[in-house]
C-alpha cells in the first residue's frame, strides 16, 4: 500500500509540474522542454564546499549563455557563462539586480537575449556581468574569479558571500 501511495504522489507531483499547475502567477518552465532548448547546456547541480570552487571550462562557453545550477551550504544558487563574439568572458548570477528579491528574477535566453522573468527587461550577451546595480545580471567580475589552465574558478567563498541574493529564488534550473 505504501508503495502505491509513493508512485501515486511522485505521478501527481510529475503531472503537476508538466501542466503547470501549482505556480505563483508565473508560469512554470517544463523542464523536459528546456533541456531539449538549443544553446543551453545540461549541467546537473553541483555541490561546493568550503575550500571548492566551482569549474567552468572555458571550452564549453560559446555566444549562448552556459546555465550552470551550484548548491553552496543548502543554498541552490545559478550561475551564467558566456563568451562573446570578441572571445571575451562574461560571468553573472542567474538572478537581477532588483527583482532577485520577488524569487522570479531570473533569465532565460531568448533568442541572442537574456530575459529577466519578472521584469522582461532583455541583455545581449556581452553586457553580461558588465554593470552593477540596475536591472541588470548580478555580475561575478574578473576580480571575483579566477582563469587558471583554461578553467574559470569561483571561490566557495565568494559563493557563500552572495548567497543571500538567492534566499528567495525560485529559478528553475536551464538544463
Amino acid at each position: 500500500m505504501k508503495k502505491i501511495i509513493v508512485t501515486g504522489m511522485a505521478f501527481l507531483a510529475a503531472m503537476t509540474v508538466f501542466a503547470g499547475c501549482g505556480s505563483a502567477g508565473k508560469e512554470e518552465t517544463n523542464i523536459a522542454e528546456e533541456a531539449s532548448t538549443a544553446g543551453e547546456n545540461e549541467n546537473q547541480e553541483v555541490s561546493i564546499s568550503s575550500g571548492e570552487s566551482l569549474t567552468i571550462p572555458v571550452s564549453e562557453l560559446t555566444e549562448n549563455a552556459a546555465f550552470y545550477p551550484l548548491n553552496v551550504d543548502g543554498t541552490e544558487m545559478e550561475v551564467i557563462a558566456v563568451k562573446t563574439s570578441d572571445g571575451t568572458i562574461h560571468t553573472a548570477f542567474n538572478t537581477c539586480q532588483v527583482c532577485y528579491d520577488s524569487g522570479n528574477g531570473y533569465y532565460k535566453q531568448e533568442g541572442d537575449k537574456l530575459v529577466c522573468q519578472n521584469c522582461g527587461t532583455s541583455f545581449t550577451m556581452d553586457q553580461v556581468g558588465e554593470s552593477a546595480g540596475g536591472c541588470n545580471p548580478w555580475p561575478i567580475l574578473e576580480s571575483d574569479r579566477t582563469l587558471a589552465d583554461d578553467e574559470i574558478q569561483i571561490s566557495y567563498d565568494f559563493l557563500k558571500d552572495s548567497a543571500d541574493i538567492f534566499a528567495n529564488w525560485k529559478g528553475v534550473y536551464q538544463s
